[in-house]
């Protein structure tokens, strides 16, 4: 789904002169990076994106894999693929485990490790050697279940093999420079004892917080005392015997990588701006990006991996398709968004809208649709549901809404119940020629079940609202069953705007004489025989559910059937 783009693929003259010009956000993103790259004459982009696993892999990690390929795949038409990219997903695992996350079993397993590199810990879930072996295979597999073209970088790996050995001497060489960049940013007492190199204990494995009390840039060591014992030592910054402050490291890590793009989220800021300084101390150049806002839990709040106060992957994968997390993230990153099971519709409905427009878009316009960004320019054409009283060839797209609403008066918790009533709109249809909208139907099933059925609040009609549903009724019941649902939904406008309640003037086209339909009619309908408050075309709903059922579901709602019973 979100492979890169071949340096060998032949891009469109139109496609690639859209691209130039394009307002979408990843096109403006890689216009930076071309103008970055335009006087070095360098070959090969470097993109990176961070993950720390001291807790379970996030769906934010995946945000920022996901957004950082946009950029991209961008990049990649801009440049007409006469520059070679690559993105490197580096793992912080060799950090120490300050605290024990609050969503991992085995606890007490975990305790008496903590500060150790998380590649020292224990697995708490026993399939790994380590607890960062783990979490790092848990971000794998899931990049590598949504075709993410990536290669996985270990910080553990690349500290003991020597790769950051040169950097890590410069750095050593211009302690001073790095400390003077340092130092301003904490507190008198925090700086007192501050150092950007932290060695790995010989006897504990614990990484350590220590002052220094000497250090030697020609042989490349650093000298220490254990708090607790007095003793002291002598360590080698390379080799991974030692490793660095975060901030340090991530300069370091651009700065021998020569890393040229990696977007960071807006709570590190001012972390981004000290390791740019600390880059350009190294004689280097700091990456380009930018800053993204944080997700936000039900409640408002930052969502943190420790507490697991977020969906988590797994869990949105139960209820949409890795497409519609992927439009979730494309969509304002530079607004913070509530990350939480109810932007799940929204979200799928939004994708499936994307995929419909795209056959009838020109460049610009597919440019700036999500599902360009998501299918790195293929998106595939859309399911649709060819009705026999349509006389549309394009058929119906049908939408997560719809299926949640037959769910939702079916009671439904079998997906088998759903294909009927798709089967009975679309003889045709099937799970097997139409197997994306049998994933779908599944995650509606789920949904409902999980979600909208302990939801659900039905009211009671007024007498004004029972009177235009007994008119709905017979008006219903004087179309052809196999109506289309156009004809459906003008037979619902025609009972509406004979009622004051909804008559809208200031709709387009209204006049006195035949005036426009206000929202509040279909208002009603979802809430009196739904118990939602909205919902899709209910002209398109009525054509799937059927006519006679939907009169059945007024007189069922006209009986109070729906309504909680007295006592």
């Amino acid at each position: 789904m979100s492979a890169s783009l071949s340096s060998s693929h032949v891009f469109p003259a139109d496609l690639v002169e859209a691209a130039r010009v394009s307002p979408a956000w990843p096109f403006e993103e890689a216009r930076k990076l071309v103008k970055r790259i335009e006087a070095s004459g360098q070959k090969q982009v470097l993109f990176e994106t961070g993950y720390g696993p001291s807790g379970l892999p996030h769906i934010g990690t995946f945000g920022e894999v996901a957004r950082t390929s946009m950029v991209r795949r961008a990049f990649e038409v801009i440049t007409e693929g006469e520059i070679a990219t690559r993105l490197l997903a580096f793992s912080d695992d060799m950090d120490g485990l300050r605290k024990i996350p609050d969503n991992i079993p085995n606890k007490e397993l975990i305790a008496p490790h903590l500060g150790k590199p998380l590649t020292r810990v224990p697995d708490p879930f026993g399939t790994h050697d380590s607890f960062g072996a783990h979490n790092n295979a848990r971000l794998r597999a899931f990049l590598d279940a949504f075709g993410f073209e990536y290669e996985f970088a270990s910080s553990t790996e690349y500290y003991k093999s020597g790769r950051f050995d040169d950097a890590l001497r410069l750095m050593l060489a211009r302690y001073d420079a790095i400390m003077e960049i340092m130092l301003p940013s904490f507190r008198e007492e925090r700086a007192a004892s501050y150092s950007p190199f932290l060695p790995v204990h010989p006897r504990t494995g614990v990484v350590m917080q220590v002052p220094l009390t000497g250090r030697d840039a020609q042989a490349g060591t650093i000298d220490w005392s254990d708090p607790e014992t007095g003793e002291s030592f002598t360590t080698p910054v390379t080799g991974g015997h030692c490793k660095l402050q975060w901030k340090p490291d991530w300069a370091m890590r651009w700065y021998a990588l020569s890393v040229d793009y990696e977007m960071a989220g807006k709570d590190l800021i001012d972390s981004v701006k000290l390791s740019g300084a600390i880059v350009r101390a190294l004689g280097g150049k700091a990456p380009e990006g930018f800053n993204y806002e944080l997700f936000l839990d039900a409640n408002g709040q930052k969502i943190s991996k420790s507490k697991g106060n977020g969906l988590t992957i797994e869990e949105w994968l139960t209820y949409a398709s890795p497409e519609s997390l992927a439009q979730f993230m494309y969509q304002k990153p530079s607004a913070a968004k509530r990350l939480h099971f109810d932007v799940i519709p929204r979200n799928v409905d939004d994708y499936l809208t994307f995929i419909d427009a795209y056959p009838r878009q020109a460049w610009k316009e597919r440019l700036g649709n999500p599902a360009w960004h998501i299918h790195a320019g293929n998106p595939p054409a859309p399911e649709t549901l060819h009705h026999a009283g349509e006389s549309d060839a394009k058929g119906t797209t049908v939408s997560f809404a719809m299926l949640l609403n037959l769910a939702t008066v079916a009671n439904a918790e079998d997906p088998a119940v759903l294909w009927g009533f798709l089967r009975r709109y679309a003889p045709q249809a099937s799970p097997e020629n139409h197997p994306r909208l049998d994933k779908l139907v599944g995650y509606a099933v789920a949904y409902f079940r999980d979600f909208v059925r302990p939801a659900k609040s039905y009211r009671a009609a007024d007498e004004v609202e029972r009177g235009v549903l007994e008119t709905l009724s017979t008006t219903l019941a004087a179309l052809p069953a196999e109506a289309s649902a156009e004809a459906i939904q003008t037979s619902l406008y025609d009972v509406a705007r004979v009622t004051p309640r909804y008559q809208d003037l200031n709709a387009k086209g209204a006049t006195p004489e035949r005036p426009g339909v206000s929202n509040d009619f279909f208002n009603m309908l979802y809430e009196v025989l739904l118990g939602e408050k909205r919902g899709p075309r209910f002209g398109s709903f009525v054509a799937l559910y059927g006519i006679e059922e939907t009169r059945k579901l007024i007189a069922k709602a006209l009986a109070g059937e729906f309504l909680p019973k007295a006592g």
